[in-house]
């Protein structure tokens, strides 16, 4: 039985057994309707042809999606104690996620992002809220200030945040970019002095789960996509190759991600910031696969006012990009030879020049890509001195 109040203390990095609770995968799964979100209006500015300010609007909506989530999941790494009070405070940032994802039409396609602030700023104040509950029952003064730090840091940002929706339009971007580098250095200046307990294993799997979640919206997106595509304009021969190739990447993409021990990347508070930033990149980019495969479809169908080029790069740029990340931030690190360490960037590689083969782009991609876990799996299988769950 859950108790209501318990005291919010730091748990141990050492806790043998820490899986996600079925909170924490609720939470996730809510996060998902605000990607969803993001990723239908990429979308719809990519094929009306305004590559560029959808781009733009995705990065900036993405942010304060991704951020919101990575900040709840290592806090609740380091003090999940799933009492009653926590789990409410909890729920009011999925509830705040939910407002957030309906406001990113307006955000999007108005410039108007009052409702995404509203959303981010319920999530944010809650997350206040627990650090300042940390606080109070921490009894070592360095994690005390260190808990107010993350909370005082939080609050200030907010303020912030409001020149998003003041500023001039022409001035928003500059205002994110300095506000994301702000609310990234938050957690730096916070554990400069006591790092949180953060848990290794359950860092790991709860980043490693969030990607599971994107790639399935990824797939989502794209069989709602086929399956109009084929009802609307009985374009089956054409949706094929598009259907296969992107399945073919998403396949490739969960099999890279998850083919080494990302754990054993988490053994400091730098590589724990390094690993846990750069999955921004990450997630951004397999939702955005997930985007593409749309546009791709719509573009085959006549639906979108922009070239097979232009079409096909939707899918193979994200897809590049997450290969090449996946590679810098924990691959390279367990490939054994000069052989192994080039897999996964000459994949990267020649899936933008699949870019170029017009209508069998998105399946030329897709076989790329498969052909790169095939290559790893080989060159794993013949060298003995690799790690043994490395690609």
């Amino acid at each position: 039985m859950t108790q209501p109040f318990l005291p919010l203390t730091a748990r141990s990095r050492e806790e043998s057994h820490r899986a996600a609770t079925p909170l924490e995968l609720f939470f996730d799964l809510c996060f998902v309707v605000a990607v969803a979100q993001a990723g239908a209006e990429l979308v719809h500015a990519v094929a009306e042809g305004h590559a560029g300010e959808g781009i733009a609007d995705y990065a900036m909506v993405f942010f304060a999606i991704w951020w919101a989530w990575m900040n709840f999941t290592w806090f609740a790494s380091a003090y999940d104690n799933d009492d009653v009070l926590y789990r409410v405070v909890t729920l009011v940032q999925i509830a705040g996620v939910l407002v957030l994802a309906a406001g990113v039409s307006r955000a999007a396609q108005d410039h108007d992002f009052l409702v995404v602030y509203l959303g981010y700023l319920v999530m944010r104040l809650a997350l206040a809220s627990q650090w300042l509950r940390a606080a109070h029952h921490a009894t070592d003064p360095a994690e005390r200030t260190m808990c107010r730090r993350y909370a005082g840091g939080v609050l200030a940002c907010q303020v912030g945040w409001l020149a998003l929706v003041l500023a001039p339009e022409p001035a928003r971007p500059w205002v994110f970019l300095v506000m994301a580098l702000a609310e990234m250095t938050v957690p730096v200046y916070a554990e400069k002095d006591a790092p949180s307990t953060w848990h290794p294993h359950h860092i790991a799997e709860r980043y490693g789960l969030f990607t599971i979640i994107v790639l399935g919206e990824t797939v989502a997106a794209a069989t709602v996509a086929v399956k109009s595509g084929i009802v609307e304009h009985d374009a089956l021969g054409d949706l094929l190759p598009i259907a296969a190739g992107g399945l073919l990447i998403v396949f490739a993409a969960w099999w890279i991600y998850f083919v080494v021990p990302a754990h054993d990347r988490l053994t400091s508070s730098r590589q724990g910031f390094l690993w846990g930033y750069g999955h921004y990149v990450i997630f951004t980019s397999a939702a955005a696969v997930g985007a593409g495969l749309e546009i791709a479809v719509e573009q085959a169908v006549g639906k979108a006012h922009i070239s097979t080029l232009a079409a096909s790069a939707a899918v193979t740029i994200p897809t590049a990009v997450f290969l090449l990340s996946v590679w810098l931030l924990h691959a390279r690190y367990f490939k054994v030879g000069i052989a192994q360490q080039l897999v996964l960037p000459v994949s990267a590689f020649v899936v933008l020049m699949c870019s170029f083969a017009g209508r069998w782009a998105v399946l030329a991609a897709g076989l790329a890509a498969a052909a790169t876990v095939a290559v790893g799996v080989t060159l794993t299988a013949r060298n003995p001195a690799s790690h043994p769950t490395a690609e």
